[in-house]
């Protein structure tokens, strides 16, 4: 059980899931272009996606594993443990994402297997490696981050649109209070393990907090583009600006105070934030 324990870690459940509701929330966009809701494309999706997901965070520690065991919010896990060996995980992390790119191209079609296969290597070969060299890595790192409502959109309906990049535009731009948060709060860990993260390069603070505040002010129009297009209705449309709010009010105060108090308040924020409009855009959907 331990051993089965170690190795569910090295998928980080939590963030699959995360990356799974993003996935469902793009397949039920797409589904009315499609001729009928199917539950076999729907579930396929998820298991491909699922294994894509957790194939690349375990490629992504195997990588890394060096860097987290300097790190201590990282050091326990199942690599620099010692509970997983690299070799393990790595051959753990590939059978996974070629199950998963299979499942993909075979069970639901072949532009949402290659829309995951893109994701995985773009996370993999571009963004960690770019980690120890610039902070554009965060930029970087939010694409491959906004592709599972593309990969869900397109798995539904066969191609992509406006409605689909509405969905990317979004989780693109959540992306940058919440990384930026949790950057700053670790942003000693970061640079005791040579990761380039803005916080650590620019450690005033100053950058860091300007950038969450930006981003969290874009996020704000662009979270409320589905009801102006026809995809939501009013109550989605007020719950949005409730939410944007709350994300941009925690990042000026993070702004006005560069603490580790203020920057685990955006995360929180954050955190509330995606799952909340989702659900929103879920109930508030409007019909064909």
């Amino acid at each position: 059980m331990n051993r089965f324990s170690s190795f569910t870690e090295l998928t980080k459940p939590r963030i699959t899931t995360f990356i799974l509701m993003s996935s469902a929330i793009g397949f039920m966009f797409g589904a009315h272009l499609a001729p009928a809701w199917r539950w076999s494309a729907f579930l396929n999706m998820l298991i491909g996606t699922g294994l894509l997901a957790s194939g690349s965070a375990t490629l992504n520690q195997w990588y890394e594993n060096q860097g987290d065991g300097l790190m201590r919010r990282t050091r326990r896990r199942p690599i620099p443990s010692g509970r997983v060996t690299a070799r393990e995980a790595l051959w753990f992390g590939i059978a996974l994402s070629v199950a998963g790119f299979a499942e993909l191209c075979i069970a639901v079609n072949v532009l949402t297997g290659f829309l995951g296969l893109f994701t995985l290597a773009s996370y993999l070969f571009v963004y960690t490696p770019l980690k120890r060299v610039s902070p554009v890595s965060t930029t970087i790192g939010a694409i491959p981050g906004a592709m599972p409502p593309l990969i869900g959109y397109a798995a539904s309906s066969g191609h992509l649109n406006f409605e689909a990049g509405i969905l990317f535009a979004i989780l693109f731009l959540w992306q940058f209070p919440h990384f930026y948060a949790i950057a700053w709060m670790y942003r000693e860990d970061y640079a005791r393990a040579g990761i380039r993260m803005l916080p650590v390069v620019e450690p005033d603070g100053d950058s860091t907090a300007r950038r969450i505040v930006l981003f969290s002010m874009a996020l704000v129009p662009m979270s409320l583009a589905p009801a102006f297009f026809s995809m939501a209705g009013n109550v989605y449309l007020y719950g949005a600006l409730v939410l944007g709010a709350l994300v941009l009010v925690t990042g000026f105060r993070a702004a006005s105070q560069h603490t580790i108090l203020r920057a685990r308040q955006v995360l929180l924020a954050s955190i509330i934030y995606l799952p909340t409009l989702y659900g929103l855009l879920a109930l508030d959907r409007k019909p064909y």
